[in-house]
C-alpha cells in the first residue's frame, strides 16, 4: 500500500518528482510548475490551497538534492 503524501512530506515528494518527471532540472522549476505538477501526484491527498512558497522552496530543495545524489 502507497503511503498518501502532505505537504509536510518534501523528501517523499522529491522522491516522486524525481521519478515522474526525471528529465526535468529541479533547479530552472517554476513554483507554478511545481504545486501543479505536486498536486497532480496519484498518492497526493493535501488540500492544494495549504501551501505557500516556503513549502514549495522546500520541496524544490530535496528534488534538487536528490537528483544531485
Amino acid at each position: 500500500m502507497t503511503e498518501k503524501l502532505y505537504w509536510r512530506d518534501s523528501l517523499e515528494i522529491a522522491q516522486a518528482l524525481a521519478d515522474t518527471h526525471a528529465n526535468i532540472d529541479p533547479r530552472t522549476i517554476r513554483y507554478t510548475d511545481l504545486h501543479r505538477w505536486i498536486c497532480a501526484l496519484p498518492d497526493f491527498k493535501d488540500n492544494p490551497e495549504a501551501c505557500n512558497e516556503q513549502i514549495l522552496e522546500s520541496i524544490q530543495t530535496a528534488w534538487i538534492d536528490e537528483v544531485a545524489e
